[in-house]
């Protein structure tokens, strides 16, 4: 069978199987990456190995980041300091949805990854709101909100080997003078999209409430003057930060070597800090936690590593090529492959790859084709999205309400940066 129908057919099956019997995803991707290797022409034996090689890829990615980010939350709630962080958040800003989207875009360009931006604010905005409804809401501002500046800000891992393929001496700055204000501007639209479908809100809880049982509010201050900020309970997260540097200027650790170092630095931060009831419950809960993230979204690893091996990028690039004006190749082919395995990395990277030397990189600026790149990498985060499964599994949404919220905001950024992108290409640059 070709690749292409072989890949709907899989898609279609992956959702019905999970939508109608609910059966874990990582077992639901697994299959769906069996199913696609043999209908793709792949023996059993390349299938299962793809299959493995999948798995092991996405572990050794993500295993060590959300593990440290999963101890580092239990650790957190263990000491009631997530608590404390809300009260010093709230004491800032007043806005939760705004606190949400705007956390999530900061916090996942230093850190270099999106979903350990997602992990770190989790236990925090998941005690920023008491209605159930707007809390899950606060979850997917935050992950579409890291996915914009992730997709867009250099030096991202998105864009740095889009950068270094296509920028033709193209300047850093000048990217991001551009792409700063873009990605910004992407994220007070989703903040009016989701406002405009009512969905956000403010917090009903008092601070007390926050708080929990057994804790006492600071009092508030007669002046109206703030209350100090609980420097212990950012400890984490400010090791985190200062390590950074450390990786890139002092060991100059490569990206992958970087984001597992900084994550370790900090889960020891929280774990020396922690008194040891703390810290065995911290580690107990923290592990079981990560666990399950982590096998679902090894899972979208693994169907993704067997669709990129059967060949899917070049086929639809030949296809694409063939019939399509050369400015809706490099999103199209990027959508493709982003949907094909589900991480921008990834798509980036292969993109990359299989436009270099091409007429598509000579017909279009830098610019533009970099953000088509971008573009497409957003258009359709679905079931092969690691990032889905675990908005999916942080918010206890159905997989439709994941898509309402998660796959379509996303998507509508996409489609945003392409419109940029192909007046910046028609109407600036030529």
């Amino acid at each position: 069978m070709d690749l292409l129908p072989a890949f709907v057919i899989t898609l279609a099956l992956i959702t019905l199987v999970s939508v109608r019997y609910r059966i874990s995803p990582f077992f639901t991707l697994i299959g769906g990456s069996v199913l696609f290797g043999l209908l793709g022409g792949l023996t059993l034996d390349a299938t299962m190995e793809g299959v493995v090689a999948g798995i092991g890829k996405v572990f050794s990615a993500f295993g060590i980041i959300i593990l440290c980010g999963a101890v580092i939350a239990k650790l957190l709630q263990e000491q009631h300091q997530t608590e404390e962080i809300i009260a010093d958040i709230r004491q800032r800003v007043k806005n939760p949805p705004v606190i949400a989207g705007l956390s999530g875009y900061i916090l996942a360009v230093p850190i270099t990854c999106c979903i350990t931006a997602y992990i770190m604010l989790n236990p925090i905005l998941d005690r920023l709101e008491k209605d159930p409804k707007k809390r899950a809401i606060l979850l997917y501002l935050a992950a579409v909100g890291s996915i914009i500046s992730y997709a867009l800000v250099y030096p991202t891992p998105v864009v740095i080997p889009l950068f270094d393929a296509f920028s033709r001496g193209m300047s850093p700055l000048f990217y991001n003078a551009v792409s700063i204000p873009l990605s910004l501007a992407a994220l007070a639209g989703i903040l009016l999209f989701f406002r405009g479908r009512n969905a956000g809100g403010t917090v009903t809880g008092t601070l007390a409430e926050l708080q929990g049982p057994g804790r006492s509010p600071a009092a508030p201050s007669m002046t109206g003057s703030r209350s100090p900020v609980h420097w212990r309970a950012w400890t984490p997260f400010i090791a985190i930060l200062l390590s950074v540097p450390v990786a890139l200027f002092i060991f100059s650790l490569s990206h992958t070597s970087m984001i597992n170092f900084i994550m370790l630095i900090g889960v020891a931060t929280a774990l020396v800090l922690a008194p040891q009831p703390a810290r065995l419950q911290g580690l107990s809960q923290g592990a079981k936690h990560a666990g399950i993230i982590i096998f679902d979204i090894c899972g979208a690893g693994a169907l993704g590593f067997v669709i990129v091996r059967s060949g899917f990028a070049q086929e639809a690039l030949g296809q694409l090529t063939s019939f399509i004006p050369v400015i809706l190749v490099p999103f199209l082919l990027a959508a493709l492959i982003e949907t094909a395995q589900g991480s921008r990395v990834v798509t980036a990277v292969i993109t990359a790859e299989v436009l270099a030397g091409s007429a598509v990189v000579s017909a279009i600026h830098p610019l533009p084709l970099i953000l088509l790149i971008s573009a497409g990498s957003c258009v359709l985060s679905y079931v092969t999205d690691p990032y889905f499964w675990l908005v999916q599994r942080t918010t206890g949404d159905d997989v439709g309400t994941v898509v309402r919220n998660y796959t379509l905001p996303v998507a509508l950024v996409g489609i945003f940066l392409f419109i940029i992108a192909f007046c910046l290409e028609y109407f600036v640059f030529r």
